[in-house]
C-alpha cells in the first residue's frame, strides 16, 4: 500500500442528511457515517477501494445504507433464524428488524487522534434501558484504527444483572474487480450452513468461487482470510479476532435485481465477507462485563501468481440501501 507524504486529517462533512467524517491518512481515505457508526468506504491511495458502497447512493436519516460496513447487533439477519437463546432477548411477537436496532441510529462520536499519519476514532451507541423491544441495559464501542491496516473493533459492555446474548456481525462489502473471477482462500475443509440449500451443513471443498448466489455461514474458523482478486492485482488479508464464524455473500443476477438502489450488475464488483459471532458462535456477555470482536484488514499488492493483468482504479461513492427477501434477512439492506 504506497502512502501519501500529507499528515493525517480528520474532517466534518454532510453527505445528504446524514453527518459523516471524511478520514485521511498517509495511507488512505475514508468516510464513516455518525448513523450506524457506519464506514461507508475505505481506499488506499491510487489504488482501486477495499470497502465498496453502492453507486446509487441516498443518504437517509434513518434508512440503512447498502454497502460500506454495517454493524449487525444484537442479532444478525431475520431474528427467526437465530439461536433460541438470541430470540430469547427480544420481546415476544414484537416485529423485529433484520440486522437488529443500532443501524438506523445516531452514534456519539467519542475520542478521535491523528498522529504519525494514522488515525484512531471512537463511536458510542448507549442503551441505558435497551432499545424498542430489545430491552437489556447495555453500550457499544466501535473503534476503527486507520494506519498501514484497517482494524474495526466492536465492544458489546453489558450494564445489566443479567448475562445478555447477542449474535453480531461487521457486514463489510469488498469491492473486486469481477466477483466471478476472484477466489476466497482460507475456508478450505471447514463447514458451512448454505441458506440456499435449505439451511443444510456442507464441507467447504478447495477455495470459494462465486458462480451464482451465494448466501453461506462459515463455522469454526481457525485462519485469516483473503481474496484473491487477479483483476487488481491484489490480495485482501482478512484477519478475525475473537471470531469463529463469517459469513459470505453475494446476490449474483437476480436477486441483484431486485435490490433497491443496488445496480442491476453491481454483484460483479462486490462480495461480503463478513466477520461475525453467529449460528453457534453467538457472544454471551456476563453482567458488568465487556466483549469484543475485531478485524483487520490489509492490502498485498503484488500480483496473484500466474496473473498478468494490471491494475485499474475505480472509484465507489455512496450507498443507500434496501430491499431483498433472502431468509437470512437480506430484505433490509445491509
Amino acid at each position: 500500500m504506497s502512502a501519501a507524504p500529507d499528515a493525517a486529517t480528520i474532517e466534518s462533512v454532510q453527505m445528504g442528511e446524514l453527518a459523516c467524517w471524511r478520514v485521511r491518512t498517509q495511507w488512505a481515505e475514508a468516510l464513516i457515517a455518525t448513523q450506524g457508526a457506519q464506514l461507508l468506504s475505505y481506499t488506499p491511495h491510487g489504488q482501486p477501494p477495499i470497502v465498496w458502497l453502492s453507486e446509487d447512493a441516498k443518504f437517509l436519516r434513518g434508512q440503512p445504507l447498502r454497502g460500506g460496513v454495517p454493524v449487525c447487533w444484537p442479532w444478525f439477519g431475520d431474528l427467526a433464524r437465530n439461536p433460541q437463546p438470541v430470540r430469547d432477548m427480544f420481546a415476544p411477537d414484537a416485529a423485529a428488524p433484520a440486522h437488529g436496532v443500532v443501524r438506523g441510529v445516531e452514534w456519539e462520536p467519542g475520542a478521535a487522534t491523528a498522529e504519525s499519519g494514522r488515525v484512531v476514532m471512537d463511536f458510542h451507541c448507549h442503551m441505558p434501558n435497551g432499545s424498542g423491544e430489545w430491552k437489556h441495559p447495555a453500550d457499544l464501542l466501535i473503534r476503527f484504527r486507520m494506519g498501514e491496516t484497517l482494524e474495526i473493533q466492536l465492544c458489546t459492555h453489558n450494564f445489566g444483572d443479567a448475562p445478555i446474548t447477542v449474535s453480531q456481525a461487521l457486514h463489510t462489502y469488498f469491492a473486486v474487480s469481477d466477483s466471478r473471477q476472484i477466489t476466497i482462500e482460507g475456508l478450505e475443509d471447514t463447514t458451512y450452513i448454505d441458506t440456499m440449500r435449505n439451511w443444510e451443513p456442507v464441507t467447504q471443498t478447495g477455495p470459494i468461487r462465486i458462480e451464482g448466489e451465494t448466501d453461506r455461514i462459515y463455522t469454526g474458523i481457525d485462519r485469516a482470510i483473503e481474496i484473491v482478486d487477479p483483476g487488481w492485482q491484489r490480495r485482501i488479508h482478512i484477519e478475525a479476532s475473537q471470531s469463529r464464524s463469517a459469513v459470505v455473500w453475494n446476490p449474483w443476477v437476480e436477486k441483484a435485481a431486485r435490490l433497491s438502489q443496488f445496480p442491476d450488475d453491481a454483484w460483479q464488483r462486490m462480495v461480503c465477507i463478513e466477520t461475525a459471532r453467529v449460528w453457534d458462535d453467538v457472544l454471551v456477555v456476563a453482567p458488568g462485563k465487556t466483549e469484543s470482536m475485531s478485524v483487520t484488514i490489509r492490502v498485498d499488492a503484488a500480483a496473484p501468481a500466474g496473473s498478468a493483468t494490471t491494475a485499474s482504479t475505480a472509484s465507489t461513492t455512496a450507498a443507500a440501501g434496501s430491499a431483498a427477501d433472502s431468509a437470512t434477512g437480506r430484505d433490509a439492506a445491509a
